[in-house]
């Protein structure tokens, strides 16, 4: 597989176990002054298993989360738009050769009403994801730009859609080109596994066995403009160690070639998927203790990437795994198309086990001190790829989202909040507003002015 050295990967991992407590914690120090880690400073990370020195893995990927990001977390909500699937993936249920699913693609008046079910519940940040297929009548390319068109064009009141990021098939450049004039946000494309024979073996038929065609869809993703870019294996298919070194070497190509790694890294763990025998038996296990450190430790190793964390972890595992470094999260999370709603007419992908309303997300968020955010207001000021890093790789970042985390919070609670929720969260806000420098506060306190007028949308 391009760009993944798997003989280097297994020295490294060979290497590393049994490193002595000094290397590891001043490998740690590193880490907190927020510089990325080499291959070797990550495989040391990953072999630790003294439970004291595991403790202090996680309270420096919490310290480098807080420094980089601050203690907001970005809420959204994956908008399934199709099923409709050509490959053989052995992990999922969407695969071709399932029978046992029902096969289902949305329209664009469906994926606007889909998209205005999510913004009543308080949404502001769509995923959009489809099954590696076109769809009768339409290429690939065009039925996704359609239904992004569709997903901004919904309204609810005064609110409507601020980002639409996509996980979808790999296009060429030019189909790329014009993706990006959709305006989308990031595009997300999971390699799934970066070992080869695994990547063969659980890719059986269709354009995704070829897992160099895959790899190099994010590159032709960066040719084509689009500079936010979402990556991350499945967690399941190999070793976990193999797998979280092996996506270092593929960041490392992408930082030497454009300067920039990915926005977003994703941590799934497989989880159960209708008609997938190997969903119920993952191959590589990846046990409870094992998924946080390795969340902790690619916070350390790649500081300033965003790290995603969905539903397929159950509610206990998601509110503790969220302090190990995690800047985003999914909320209310239906894995089928047409799933918002009453009822899930259709197959889901795989099993939701956190099915917690976008409501008891935010109040977790707030009991817990994290502020909850719909902010996109990077994307929209055109704080993307090398452009974000500067701000984020510093740190810098923070102070600008601080401003705009509060003012959606704000929105949020006044137009949405349950009066639990509502309460917690005021307080919430005058607290974090008190620790705002005078400036910042002046913001605040404008833009509160505007919400309070009736105003929405407001951002710096």
């Amino acid at each position: 597989m391009k760009y993944i050295d798997e003989a280097r990967i297994e020295e490294l991992l060979g290497k590393s176990a049994g490193t002595c407590a000094a290397r590891v914690e001043e490998i740690l120090g590193k880490a907190r002054t927020l510089k990325r880690l080499s291959l070797e400073e990550t495989a040391v990370l990953l072999a630790v298993e003294d439970p004291s020195l595991v403790k202090k893995v996680f309270e420096a990927a919490l310290f480098v989360k807080n420094a980089i990001y601050g203690n907001r977390i970005v809420l959204f909500a994956p908008l399934y738009i199709s099923n409709l699937c050509q490959n053989q993936c052995l992990y999922c249920a969407f695969h071709a050769g399932n029978k046992e699913v029902k096969r289902k693609y949305l329209n664009t008046e469906e994926v606007r009403g889909q998209a205005e079910w999510l913004l009543k519940r308080g949404h502001k940040r769509l995923l959009l994801v489809a099954g590696e297929s076109g769809v009768p009548g339409k290429s690939a390319v065009d039925y996704y730009i359609e239904s992004v068109e569709a997903a901004y064009s919904a309204r609810s009141g005064p609110h409507y859609i601020k980002r639409v990021n996509i996980n979808c098939a790999p296009l060429s450049v030019e189909d790329f080109r014009k993706l990006k004039a959709s305006h989308i946000g990031t595009f997300q494309l999971f390699q799934e596994t970066y070992h080869d024979a695994t990547y063969r073996k659980c890719h059986v038929k269709g354009p995704k066995s070829d897992p160099d065609n895959r790899l190099d869809a994010i590159d032709r993703a960066f040719a084509a403009g689009i500079d936010d870019v979402g990556i991350g294996p499945l967690y399941g298919l190999y070793d976990y160690k193999f797998e979280t070194l092996a996506m270092m070497m593929h960041i490392e190509h992408l930082e030497k070639k454009f300067n920039v790694g990915p926005h977003t890294i994703s941590v799934p763990r497989i989880e159960p998927a209708v008609g997938s025998e190997l969903s119920m038996r993952p191959p590589y296990p990846v046990s409870d203790d094992e998924f946080k450190k390795l969340v902790a430790v690619i916070r350390l190793s790649v500081p300033y990437t965003g790290m995603i964390l969905t539903t397929r972890e159950l509610p206990a595992m998601r509110d503790e795994v969220i302090r190990l470094g995690i800047s985003q999260v999914s909320a209310e999370s239906r894995t089928s198309p047409g799933g918002y709603g009453d009822d899930e007419k259709w197959d889901a992908q795989f099993v939701n086990s956190d099915r917690r309303s976008l409501d008891d997300m935010v109040g977790m968020l707030i009991k817990n001190g994290f502020v909850p955010s719909f902010c996109a207001a990077c994307y929209r000021r055109e704080r993307t790829g090398e452009s974000f890093m500067s701000l984020a790789r510093p740190g810098l970042i923070k102070g600008m989202c601080s401003v705009n985390a509060l003012v959606t919070l704000k929105e949020y609670l006044d137009d949405f909040a349950s009066p639990a929720v509502k309460a917690d969260g005021y307080k919430l806000i005058e607290s974090e507003t008190a620790k705002l420098d005078p400036g910042s506060r002046e913001q605040v306190s404008r833009l509160f002015s505007a919400i309070d007028a009736g105003m929405r949308d407001e951002y710096v």
